[in-house]
């Protein structure tokens, strides 16, 4: 049987009146709990506070965020508590060890208010600090979920490019092989100077030629010309030199006058080799483009997180909000046209690390997700006075005006179960203030507008980065 001064010694409990704590432990029920055995279990109705004696006690639930694991010692409250809105029991709780609980009934705590005012007040604060606890792991949960996200997206964008990359390098083994036998064949024939300029001459003039190939319509219909003068010189199985030469508009003449100057086995040799440098040239240059893509976003995905640079620096607007895009393009591409309309002189602000680009993130990606995916998206940025303006408006249905009021309320969301924790445009609004911004929104139907007012660096940060 618990005992008042057994009570007493746990800091809720420290310096309250016997009388008090005898009257709270003759309301209690004294509970003794295995190892593993539960005390609680989510979804029942929320009507008892727990007071740790001994032992060690863990609450901890499955939710769409991922599990939540909280733990309990001797002296800590666990449960409802006065003045909480609880109605169930979010979590299902058990003793980790050999435990001795005390359990208050919920239904006693206007007379527990009115009899222990002070511990009243203690568990106020308990609440409070619960609550605390409760905001950081939704945040947290709310960040990992944002981060994946990103992460699929990007590894979604990176994937293309690597894909496009390593398919190029695998074709390319091929093309060099089929040169090389070319080469051979076209190095054991007695080729006099001017046959082998004229080989050379038509190579280089088709490999370095850098203009954008002509349309479907117009390659189809110059590949069967050349094709025609292929097989009218014998030449029935070169339908993918024909391929190749029509991408780059080489014209039937030019085919013409090298099989005019060689003789055919010489002049198919020559073509083989011609078309496997053509078809070399494209895939280097399709490697060079994948890989320039990866960079881009390796370097894309740096400034977007601040690597290795400074907590705290001068930040260019636009090139925050251009890195935000170009991490969000795997959701911009399927249907948003992003309309820029950028102040041309560099707009600085103090900022810490990356959180802009949180603030540009959760509006953007918010504006997309209203729009469906589909629609238009405006992004502008100017000076007023001594504070830079962000303004993002997306062309979608509007936010109701009675939904206007709580779009920056902790864990207030629109979206269905699982979509959304409420936390993002309060993370935006938090940001914001820590920067000493502001941010409003105006929205009806076909335009929501968000405006991020921050103030701009200060004349020697603007000093410091010249």
């Amino acid at each position: 049987m618990v005992e008042a001064s057994e009570l007493g010694r746990l800091p809720i409990f420290a310096d309250l009146p016997e009388d008090q704590i005898a009257w709270f432990i003759s309301q209690s029920q004294e509970l003794t709990l295995k190892a593993d055995e539960f005390y609680v279990h989510q979804g029942d109705p929320a009507d008892a506070m727990f007071i740790v004696l001994e032992g060690q006690l863990q609450a901890r639930a499955e939710f769409v965020g991922g599990l939540v694991t909280l733990g309990s010692k001797k002296g800590d409250v666990t449960g409802v508590l006065p003045f909480s809105r609880m109605k169930q029991y979010p979590l299902t709780g058990r003793a980790l060890t050999s435990s001795r609980i005390l359990r208050f009934p919920a239904s006693l705590f206007p007379e527990l208010v009115q009899k222990m005012p002070e511990l009243a007040s203690r568990l106020v604060a308990v609440m409070s600090d619960r609550i605390r606890e409760t905001t950081r792991i939704e945040q947290q949960r709310d960040r990992l979920a944002a981060l994946g996200k990103l992460s699929a997206g990007l590894a979604h964008e990176l994937n293309n490019p690597a894909s496009a990359a390593k398919r190029a390098a695998s074709q390319l083994r091929a093309s060099l092989k089929q040169i090389k036998n070319a080469s051979h064949e076209l190095g054991a024939r007695d080729l006099s100077p001017a046959q082998k300029a004229e080989i050379e001459k038509l190579e280089n003039s088709l490999i370095q030629k850098n203009e954008p190939p002509p349309d479907v319509l117009t390659i189809s219909s110059l590949e069967d010309q050349l094709e025609a003068v292929l097989r009218s010189h014998g030449q029935n199985d070169l339908w993918q030199l024909a391929a190749n030469l029509a991408r780059k508009s080489a014209s039937p003449e030019l085919l013409e006058s090298l099989f005019a100057s060689l003789d055919l086995d010489t002049a198919r040799a020559a073509l083989l080799r011609i078309s496997a440098s053509l078809e070399i040239a494209g895939l280097l240059n399709e490697i060079e483009n994948s890989t320039s893509r990866i960079s881009d976003l390796v370097l894309a995905i740096k400034e977007y997180t601040f690597m290795d640079q400074a907590p705290v620096q001068n930040v260019d607007i636009v090139k925050s909000l251009e890195t935000t895009l170009t991490i969000l393009n795997h959701k911009l591409k399927r249907g948003v046209e992003v309309e820029r309309d950028y102040q041309p002189v560099p707009l600085l602000v103090d900022s810490f690390g990356s959180e802009l680009n949180q603030v540009w993130t959760n509006i953007i990606d918010n504006a997309i997700d209203a729009m469906h995916g589909k629609g238009k998206l405006r992004v502008r940025t100017y000076q007023d006075d001594t504070c830079v303006v962000v303004e993002i408006a997306d062309s979608g249905p509007g936010i109701p005006a009675d939904v206007q009021a709580r779009i920056f309320e902790p864990f207030f969301t629109t979206k269905g179960v699982g979509e959304g924790t409420g936390l993002g445009l309060d993370t935006v609004q938090r940001i914001v203030k820590k920067h000493r911004g502001s941010i409003q929104v105006n929205s009806k139907p076909g335009e929501t507008r968000f405006q991020v007012l921050l103030p701009l660096a200060s004349a020697q940060s603007r000093k410091d980065m010249a």
